[in-house]
């Protein structure tokens, strides 16, 4: 395979081009701690993004905005194009853990974003059924959740997050939970199904390969109080596999991506005399 390459682009412009997503110099704190300070991202349609950062430096907290599901304190949240005050129910978000309700069989708890959307309980479990042979749920549809591996329970989540048809896709650490060898799994089989439905994702991650491995661009955070630091385009040929990983390309992005997560040393000056 050939060698590939890795470019910086700008973190943020004075008036920056709309995409589907835009996150427009925001902050946010709780309490007398600040969380996210002046942070700045564009992602465009049919776009796979991901965000990497320390561990604390308000990754999940900015993508809980872009959701609704917290108000920036500064700054703003686009939509298409235009200023989005109100975003529930207007992207779809799949947090840490799989969310699924242990007394709700496999079948209903994917059809819980169309209930609560209004949709008949008949024609959700319709589009949903139609739906389980393509995320490896065939034959589970009355099963519980402690009956299903983490891959499944994953896999399930996301088609319950899927089936609100939203065309942008927030995923918090979505595989951060799962064994190594399920989760480069659920990886390549995501990658899949991006490419089929042909949605925007932005993926919230604390794995540096996972973000090479999936996405077109990825936006680096520095340490809380956390502000984009920068954005950097994958060069890697799609489509994409796991096997990648031992690609020399590979490596020498993911040495420079590590590299750009290390904190900055403080500079030190001798005391005067």
């Amino acid at each position: 395979m050939a060698a590939t390459v890795m470019t910086t682009e700008a973190t943020h412009h004075s008036s920056p081009a709309a995409g589907q997503l835009d996150v427009r110099g925001v902050s946010k704190g709780f309490g007398e701690l600040p969380v996210v300070r002046d942070a700045w991202l564009t992602v465009e349609p049919g776009e796979f993004v991901s965000i990497v950062g320390p561990s604390g430096c308000g990754k999940s907290t900015l993508l809980n905005i872009a959701a609704g599901l917290l108000e920036p304190d500064a700054g703003e949240i686009w939509l298409d194009g235009a200023p989005a005050s109100r975003r529930l129910g207007r992207v779809a978000y799949m947090p840490q853990r799989d969310a699924l309700l242990p007394w709700r069989t496999v079948l209903d708890n994917t059809i819980l974003g169309l209930e609560v959307a209004g949709v008949a309980r008949a024609t959700a479990r319709e589009r949903a059924l139609a739906l389980l042979p393509r995320f490896g749920l065939e034959g589970f549809a009355q099963h519980y959740p402690a009956a299903l591996s983490g891959g499944m329970r994953q896999r399930a989540a996301f088609l319950r997050t899927v089936l609100t048809a939203q065309p942008l896709l927030l995923l918090d650490e979505p595989f951060g939970a799962l064994d190594a060898l399920t989760r480069r799994s659920m990886q390549e089989w995501l990658l899949d199904l991006w490419s089929e439905l042909g949605r925007t994702i932005l993926l919230v991650t604390h794995d540096v390969e996972e973000a090479l491995l999936l996405s077109d661009r990825v936006a680096v955070m520095t340490a809380r109080p956390g502000c984009i630091k920068l954005v950097e385009r994958v060069r890697l040929p799609r489509p994409r596999n796991a096997e990648m990983v031992a690609d020399p390309g590979f490596v020498a992005q993911k040495a420079q991506l590590l590299a750009a997560l290390r904190p900055e040393r403080p500079e030190f000056s001798e005391a005067p005399r």
